[in-house]
């Protein structure tokens, strides 16, 4: 048992290395391809948990480190990133001592159809026998409901087998930019 305890600490001590304080996110955030620059923004777990809460209306600091059991500073610097980038807004609700929420902006809302295919891709690959831990319910059909994504102009859904990417009208203006930088 010693020998056990005596290994688990050489472990915590070769995670403390400052070789691993060196390793740096690749920034996408101004790549020719909206998926890289969306995950620049999305990409980030706790960005996504966070806004998920939000989506279930958490919108005080404190509510948000309680519903996910994360540190206040990193919790900071991740709803600040999420302001900076347009996500969430910060509306203060108290004065003395000065205190804010946040809550979801448009484009911040229009992150919740990508959750929702999410919790669907969760719900068929991640869930035992048990079954999903969150059912998604539509108020307006009132049906519980799984997300599917379709085509914008035939409604069928889509399978990466019938989809193919073609360079867009923004693709050599960004990329023209780029090369004479």
């Amino acid at each position: 048992m010693m020998e056990w305890h005596h290994t688990s600490l050489e472990f915590q001590h070769a995670t403390l290395s400052p070789r691993l304080a060196a390793v740096k996110r690749t920034d996408t955030s101004d790549w020719p391809c909206t998926i890289a620059r969306s995950a620049a923004v999305l990409g980030d777990h706790w960005n996504l948990l966070l806004i998920r809460q939000a989506c279930l209306g958490t919108r005080r600091f404190d509510d948000f480190r309680e519903a996910l059991g994360i540190g206040r500073n990193i919790l900071t610097v991740r709803l600040n990133q999420l302001v900076d980038d347009g996500v969430l807004q910060r509306v203060e609700y108290q004065p003395h001592p000065r205190r804010y929420e946040y809550r979801l902006t448009q484009k911040g809302r229009e992150v919740y159809p990508i959750l929702a295919a999410m919790a669907a891709w969760g719900d068929r690959w991640l869930t035992g026998a048990e079954g999903t831990p969150l059912v998604l319910h539509h108020t307006s059909c009132d049906h519980d409901m799984h997300a599917i994504v379709v085509c914008s102009e035939c409604a069928e859904s889509i399978d990466v087998r019938n989809v193919r990417a073609k360079a867009g009208p923004g693709y050599h203006a960004r990329t023209a930019g780029a090369a004479t930088t």
